[in-house]
């Protein structure tokens, strides 16, 4: 999809005159160097959505750890107020929670 919308430009470019003959020449490096870029910036968007995860879930582990020291909640309770951690995650925390006490 994304090789055939740089391919689909580099016809528009040409069409309207726009580096014509520079495309003509070169239009498999130019669309290689495209594909690269598109590649790269993927990645990235990637990373970034992969690093918000990862803060988000430590953001619901420290909450769920500071509900469970508290005492007032039952983990069912917590699970509603934390969605972003399943019941046996928050077992887990529980366990260390306790182990710490």
């Amino acid at each position: 999809m994304t090789q055939k919308a740089v391919t689909e430009t580099i016809r528009i470019c040409k069409d309207r005159n726009v580096l014509k003959e520079y495309l003509l020449e070169r239009e498999k490096e130019v669309v290689t160097i495209m594909m690269s870029l598109f590649d790269d910036e993927q990645i990235m968007k990637s990373f970034i959505r992969s690093e918000r995860y990862e803060a988000a879930q430590e953001n619901a582990k420290e909450t769920a750890k500071k509900l469970i020291k508290k005492g007032k909640m039952t983990l069912d309770e917590i699970a509603d107020c934390v969605p972003l951690l399943s019941l046996d995650e928050l077992k887990e925390i529980e366990a260390e929670v306790m182990q710490l006490a």
